[in-house]
């Protein structure tokens, strides 16, 4: 046995299992993630209860959670516990939806208390616009107050095909909202600060307010045209009305234009619940997100992270590898520049949330104000770059993840030959020559690694970015058709701050719950995703110029 432990075997083993251990606590936290993500995706039965007490006879909603509390909390809670025997008792929590009717779409309910218990087929889910889910019985469909509904068999296909109708115009209105609307807006904004511009520099004059006058009042008829075929296809979309019966046994009227989709669940065979399985992942990634987040999807947010991160990729990149080669190639070893390694060693350590503050007082206020009062003083009082954006965020994030991008190249600069350099310049190539020709290919494969260990770091990053740039929900998207297109100024969403809010900020906790799982997933997926991508042009890089090592 001495002579075991002398030989370093109990060593490796125990780094082994050590990884291993390790390995299997990310996979199985992975895994978990992914269940409770994924799951939330699946469509569940709707269940209709039926109760002995008088105040609550039926029910009807989803189970989200079911669990065994002992009898011992229903005497404190002072809940009748005469018909309940044994020292524990089963509760569901149930997902009852109709908000407009119930003070709380989320109940617990004890299943002593339920008599009898049913899944009918023609229980209906309806995801609203508004106000979440409503579930129920299907009744009538109609148009002007009329119903359409000659066959009660076809009711279903009715609902479908108007509800598609109502989708189309919703669509459309949102597209004139998104495009024309919003263009309208822009350049009328444009406008008003041209004026204030002429103003400021004295070169206002009758005239320019005069052309000023003329192209306003043109786009105010635009305006007022688009206006009309808004107003005109919101008028159309409000034709149609659905009527149900909900669970208190009323005959429960609203529009079409709030029903997004209609799902019974209860009468689907396997092949439908994989199809809406999928219909639902693909709705959440695309959509953009309702009801305080809580609900819709993180469209928005996906955006907000890829274009922040690939920002953030594109200013660090170029200053790492820069710092890395004067450290490496042109600053001499003296206590400078062991001071500077030691700095940019010590600043990996730094919390993020420091460079949030710093981003926040250096970039936003002083950089971001100096630009407002030279570049857009017309503006003013209104901050245009002295307000949290998404180019401040990157750039505290390429801040944070500096070291990382420079240690990572300078380990690669190290491990090329000196006999490279040497021979490259005995054959007459400068020495800036040789860097660029030579050793930076060499390096890439070092510089590819520290670009992912950046990306991975920042992606997952919220603290910092609370401070710099990111908010619970953006009207708009950084990019859109007005120029200059890329609107570096605006503020957006990202993944790892829509977990934190819908997590810990939202009214409606059991609801949240599921999505805060969702979202983590498909963080985890955009981060794994934006790593194979750099890998894969790592690998790509290491074969072309793996001849140059040789």
């Amino acid at each position: 046995m001495k002579t075991w432990f002398k030989s370093g075997s109990p060593w490796i083993w125990m780094t082994a299992g050590t990884v291993s251990v390790a390995l299997i606590a990310v996979l199985g936290l992975i895994a978990l993630i992914a269940w409770r993500g994924l799951s939330f995706f699946w469509p569940a039965a709707i269940h209709e209860f039926h109760f002995s007490d008088q105040e609550r006879q039926v029910l009807i909603g989803e189970i989200y959670d079911r669990e065994q509390i002992p009898v011992t909390r229903l005497v404190d809670a002072g809940v009748d516990i005469s018909h309940i025997d044994g020292e524990f008792v089963t509760r569901y929590l149930v997902k009852v939806g109709n908000r407009e009717f119930v003070p709380l779409d989320f109940t617990w309910i004890l299943e002593p208390d339920i008599v009898r218990q049913e899944t009918p087929k023609d229980l209906v889910m309806l995801e609203r616009a508004r106000n979440g889910n409503f579930y129920g019985y299907l009744e009538d469909v109609l148009e002007n107050g009329q119903t359409v509904v000659q066959d009660p068999a076809a009711i279903r296909s009715v609902l479908r095909e108007r509800m598609r109708r109502a989708l189309q115009l919703r669509d459309e209105g949102l597209s004139i909202q998104r495009g024309p609307i919003a263009s309208i807006n822009y350049q009328l904004e444009q406008l008003r600060l041209d004026r204030r511009r002429l103003e400021l520099r004295g070169e206002y004059s009758d005239e320019a307010e005069a052309e000023l006058q003329r192209q306003e009042e043109l786009l105010r008829e635009e305006y007022r045209a688009v206006e009309q075929e808004l107003f005109a296809i919101r008028a159309d979309m409000e034709r149609d009305q659905v009527v149900m019966r909900d669970m208190r046994g009323e005959r429960v009227t609203f529009s079409m234009s709030l029903v997004l989709d209609a799902t019974w669940a209860n009468d689907m065979n396997l092949l439908q619940k994989w199809g809406y399985f999928f219909k639902q992942i693909g709705k959440f990634v695309t959509e953009d997100p309702r009801e305080s987040n809580t609900e819709g999807g993180v469209f928005p947010a996906i955006f907000g992270t890829v274009f922040m991160v690939l920002l953030m990729s594109v200013i660090v990149t170029p200053f790492g590898v820069i710092a890395a080669i004067y450290l490496h190639e042109y600053a001499g070893k003296n206590n400078i520049t062991r001071m500077i390694r030691i700095a940019v060693i010590n600043l990996a350590g730094v919390p993020s949330i420091v460079y949030g503050v710093f981003g926040l007082g250096f970039f936003v206020y002083m950089v971001g104000g100096t630009l407002d009062q030279i570049f857009y003083p017309e503006s003013l009082p209104n901050p245009t770059f002295g307000t949290p954006g998404v180019l401040w965020s990157a750039l505290t994030l390429a801040i944070l993840t500096l070291p990382v991008v420079i240690v990572s190249t300078e380990e690669g600069l190290s491990r090329i030959p000196s006999t490279v350099r040497e021979g490259s310049l005995a054959l007459g190539a400068t020495k800036a020559e040789t860097i660029w020709r030579i050793i930076l290919p060499m390096a890439s494969p070092a510089i590819m690694t520290g670009l992912i260990l950046a990306v991975a770091r920042a992606a997952g990053e919220v603290a910092p970015l609370m401070l710099v740039g990111v908010v619970k929900s953006a009207p708009t998207l950084p990019v859109d058709g007005n120029f200059p297109f890329f609107h570096l100024d605006r503020k957006f969403m990202h993944l790892g701050f829509h977990i934190y809010d819908v997590g810990f900020q939202s009214p409606n906790v059991e609801a949240a719950r599921p999505l805060v799982y969702a979202t983590s997933l498909l963080l985890i997926t955009v981060i794994v995703g934006l790593n194979l991508t750099a890998i894969g042009v790592r690998n790509r890089l290491r074969e072309k110029f793996r001849s140059l090592e040789h």
